[in-house]
């Protein structure tokens, strides 16, 4: 089963194309996630949480137990500018150092430049985000 890193903007609709691919960034999240401790911001999965939408595809996809829609919190919101702190440093390692992860640094940093597009805009609207996972 893939999984996949994506972008949930807070609202109905943004008026913006969020779609991110996020597979290269969920295989790699260990090694970003040290990365990013490295680097002295977030790991990407710190802006991680679970909405209605996000658990409701998962339950579709088959993952999961359809009691946790029952307990979830309230989803979690982030400013863009604190996640935009992170995607930028990790492009610009990245950039740096490009075999950083390997054969799937260049997909790492296409998905990365997408999430920069994604949460730039939302700054621009004053929109808050958070990341969401799907297996598929």
């Amino acid at each position: 089963m893939a999984a996949s890193l994506y972008i949930v903007v807070e609202g109905e609709d943004p008026g913006f194309d969020i779609f991110v691919n996020g597979h290269t960034l969920a295989r790699n999240e260990d090694t970003l996630e040290r990365l990013a401790e490295r680097l002295r911001v977030s790991p990407l999965l710190e802006f991680f949480s679970a909405d209605e939408n996000s658990m409701a595809l998962l339950l579709e996809q088959g993952a999961g137990n359809p009691e946790w829609a029952d307990h979830l919190p309230k989803p979690q919101w982030f400013d863009p500018a604190t996640g935009l702190v992170t995607i930028c440093a990790l492009i610009h390692f990245l950039d740096d150092t490009p075999a950083a992860l390997g054969s799937e640094t260049a997909s790492a940093l296409v998905e990365l430049r997408e999430y920069e597009r994604v949460l730039r805009k939302a700054s621009q609207r004053n929109l808050r985000w958070h990341l969401a996972v799907s297996w598929r």
